[in-house]
């Protein structure tokens, strides 16, 4: 047994520790903040999408160097030198934002309200009778409006670009926003959870070539900004009072009063479902502890 303890000992004895002092301490705790800031950087803007790209590229990179394909190994070591030039052209718009952000805000104050994002509530039942009401009496007269719902993916990028309400959501409220000859019908409205956070927002457009030319700007507005998040947008034509929504890249037009809030349902539905996953995993890892 003694000899078991002895070489444990000389084990430990030949390990290295290096001596911690306090500059060592304050500069961890400097590297940390710094990739934290960035981590929810990347989730607030489009560059968390375009990251998730990014890594797949590198998984494949990855099982190639494992499985030993000459072809993609030699394409990527030839990339390899200009891949931080790629990277910087290609999260130039998204890293112009963020020096932006860190030159006017309070870096504190900006963490806190990312936090306050995230737990944003998901539009509730009244929230969806409310948006279908307001769209359906729009469609009805023939007033243009762009109707953004935040998923996951944050927009205050977006939101920035018009004049903040946050206000609750209610039809007459939507239906006063895209009234014509206000100041406020021109752009989008952005929702999140419940509330209205902005209108007169500026939106992406899309540069689909495949989009019938029919289609003016509010529907490439509303179709870009569902290429590039994950958001539902709903889009009433001001021309013929129709109906359509962009999700997920596509575009889909001349739907129902029904047909829109089956569709707001089931992206309610599937939130409420993530939601109760998430908590059943951490009441899971509660009770494990």
């Amino acid at each position: 047994m003694s000899t078991v303890w002895n070489q444990i000992r000389n084990y430990i004895s030949d390990l290295y520790f290096p001596k911690i002092q306090v500059i060592d301490i304050v500069e961890i705790l400097i590297i940390a903040f710094l990739i934290y800031f960035c981590m929810l950087w990347i989730q607030r803007t489009r560059a968390y999408s375009l990251l998730k790209g990014f890594l797949v590229v590198m998984v494949f990179i990855v099982i190639a160097s494992i499985l030993q394909m000459s072809a993609i190994l030699w394409i990527a070591s030839a990339l390899a030198p200009t891949a931080i030039t790629i990277l910087a052209i290609i999260f130039q718009p998204e890293l112009r934002k963020g020096l932006e952000s860190l030159g006017t805000k309070s870096i504190l104050s900006s963490i806190l309200t990312f936090n306050n994002e995230m737990k944003a509530e998901r539009f509730s039942d009244r929230s969806l009778s409310e948006i279908v009401r307001a769209v359906n009496e729009m469609s009805e007269v023939r007033t243009g409006a762009l109707i953004v719902i935040e998923q996951n993916i944050i927009l205050t990028e977006f939101i920035n670009t018009g004049i903040a309400l946050d206000s609750e959501i209610s039809s007459q409220l939507l239906v006063n926003i895209f009234e014509h000859n206000t100041p406020l019908h021109d752009g989008a409205v952005i929702i999140r959870g419940n509330r209205i956070q902005a209108a007169t927002c500026y939106l992406p457009l899309s540069d689909n070539a495949q989009l019938n030319k029919k289609y003016g700007t509010r529907h490439r507005a509303g179709l870009g900004i569902s290429e590039v998040s994950d958001s539902f947008t709903i889009i009433v034509s001001e021309e013929t009072g129709r109906v359509s929504y962009a999700y997920k890249g596509s575009l889909t037009t001349g739907i129902t009063a029904s047909s829109l809030r089956e569709e707001l349902y089931q992206i309610q539905k599937t939130v409420r479902d993530k939601d109760e996953r998430k908590l059943l995993f951490r009441k899971g890892k509660m009770k494990k502890k």
